[in-house]
């Protein structure tokens, strides 16, 4: 079994913030020389196989990252053994993973902004039913908890 450390990402619908943290956590990861796998879910169902919000991949875009060729997948039970970190965008969402994982997982559970210190506890904002400027904050938000999670892994 590989070493190589693995952290999934989940939000509501996979194509607002979860995707956009991990297109973050990816440049990072480059940017830093360190090897890891990155992957995104949605806890929910309705947009399985389709790309991200185009404002998403806008703002991803504006800083030098493309996403606009991940597809939204839900959550699989089997997420909880291949991943050493899934990390959950808000409360709910962490709810519904603590609900979703079977006994035996054995990726560490948390909230994304929980590797931010001083932001522990609090949610990546859902810029889906807002504007332009939504989008902008949920990608500092991504771009502050990459950051910490390489300085964490030793990138």
């Amino acid at each position: 079994m590989s070493h190589t450390p693995s952290i999934l990402f989940v939000c509501l619908g996979n194509i607002c913030r979860s995707p956009m943290a991990e297109g973050a956590m990816r440049a990072a990861a480059e940017q830093a020389g360190l090897e890891l796998t990155i992957d995104s879910a949605g806890t929910g169902d309705w947009h399985v196989g389709n790309p991200p919000d185009p404002r998403a991949v806008a703002e991803a875009g504006a800083n030098g990252v493309d996403i606009a060729g991940l597809r939204a997948r839900q959550v699989t039970r089997e997420d909880f053994m291949r991943f050493t970190h899934v990390l959950a965008l808000d409360d709910q969402n962490l709810r519904n993973l603590e609900a979703l994982a079977p006994s035996d997982a054995s990726a560490e559970l948390a909230l994304l902004l929980d590797m931010v210190p001083g932001r522990e506890g609090e949610p990546v904002a859902d810029p889906y039913f807002g504007g332009d400027e939504g989008f902008q904050q949920t990608w500092a938000d991504v771009t502050a908890a990459a950051q910490a999670l390489v300085a964490r892994l030793g990138g």
